[in-house]
């Protein structure tokens, strides 16, 4: 198992039969703690040039003290502390899951009101087209009405004075 955080690779090796997860919150213990470290050593933006420049190999040596800590406190997966340490990553897990399925109830009531007011605005725009025919209709009438209505008054004058 490994895990890679600020550019640093943290590995670990364990029986096939060791949990997964209890591995990982091992290696994110030991990488919080060896970030701390550091950062007390080297300053908050110094250690990253202070691992960008390391030349010799064992140059953090040190650390292997609190690793071996660690490592006594992970040795057997059914202790107590291994179980809460567990049941308490589940819980987080658990609580950020069902933050999730909320946010993605919400978006489903948003779609649905998206819906709503899309469903409006199709017929509003039914009513938007009807009136816009309307009102062409109008328009031409009152541009091309006057000519029109003279055209058969001078037809009508003309069919009177010859035809009656």
């Amino acid at each position: 198992h490994y895990l890679v955080r600020d550019t640093l690779c943290y590995l670990t090796l364990t029986e096939q039969s060791y949990p997964k997860r209890l591995a990982f919150l091992y290696l994110e213990e030991i990488a919080d703690a060896f970030l701390e470290s550091l950062a007390n050593d080297y300053g908050d933006p110094g250690w990253r040039d202070a691992i960008a420049t390391t030349a010799r190999p064992y140059a953090y040596i040190k650390f292997d003290m609190v690793i071996q800590r660690r490592r006594k406190d992970f040795v057997d997966p059914t202790s107590r502390q291994n179980t809460t340490k567990l049941n308490q990553d589940l819980a987080d897990i658990q609580s950020i899951m069902k933050r999730n399925i909320n946010e993605v109830l919400n978006r489903g009531e948003k779609l649905e009101h998206v819906s709503h007011i899309s469903n409006n605005l199709v017929a509003e725009s039914k009513k938007f087209k009807w009136g816009a025919k309307k009102l062409s209709w109008q328009a031409m009438l009152n541009q091309y009405g006057p000519i029109v209505a003279a055209g058969v008054f001078v037809v009508f004058v003309l069919y009177m004075k010859f035809f009656w």
